[in-house]
């Protein structure tokens, strides 16, 4: 792509989220990233994907959340300030990417569970694991800030998706937080990971 023409699009990018939108509760910001943009610049190009599946982490009191066994070199971004990149390794085969909320040493954190690409790029990414992977989002980039230009997030305003919350997907060994209702959804994408919400369904205020 030549100069002229990459200036041309980013001068009609959408304006990034900034530290603001993340300074706020995990339930907040998982409800509000939906239909958000989620942007990871490579060498060749750009990769955009809308967000339509996200998880809320509530932090050392919710057993399902990493933050739970405490501060930890894993764990040590969570606990610092908002607006980080929180990617780990799980099943030795799939990389995670959390976004750390909230106020320092709350250890809040946001799963991205699923998006829709843009642009016309093809990719599957119907699960965490999946988005990731498509995105090339990797451990070498935990920790990094969100507001910068590597790894970021853009504001949306035209869209206007239709969200529903449910139970968290495979946290039955956080006892009673296992039912709590943190896992937010466009209702109306196809690219929202398995299993489909059946009951307990409840729609999310934004």
């Amino acid at each position: 792509m030549g100069g002229k023409a990459r200036w041309s699009y980013h001068l009609s990018m959408p304006r990034k989220l900034g530290y603001a939108f993340y300074r706020r509760p995990a339930d907040v910001v998982a409800a509000a990233l939906i239909g958000k943009i989620l942007v990871r610049r490579c060498e060749q190009r750009d990769l955009r994907a809308r967000i339509v599946e996200t998880e809320a982490y509530m932090g050392p009191q919710d057993l399902a959340s990493h933050s739970s066994k405490g501060r930890t070199k894993r764990t040590e971004v969570m606990f610092g300030p908002a607006g980080r990149a929180y990617v780990y390794f799980i099943y030795g085969m799939h990389e995670m990417f959390n976004i750390v909320v909230g106020k320092p040493g709350e250890a809040h954190a946001v799963l991205l569970r699923a998006a829709e690409p843009l642009d016309g790029w093809s990719g599957n990414l119907t699960g965490p694991g999946r988005l990731a992977r498509a995105m090339q989002i990797t451990r070498a980039h935990y920790g990094v800030d969100l507001t910068g230009d590597v790894l970021f997030l853009q504001h949306n305003p035209s869209d206007r998706p239709r969200v529903i919350r449910t139970a968290r997907v495979g946290v039955d060994y956080a006892r009673h937080w296992k039912d709590a209702q943190l896992r937010f959804l466009d209702a109306d994408s196809r690219a929202v990971s398995k299993p489909w919400p059946r009951e307990g369904m409840s729609v999310a205020r934004r």
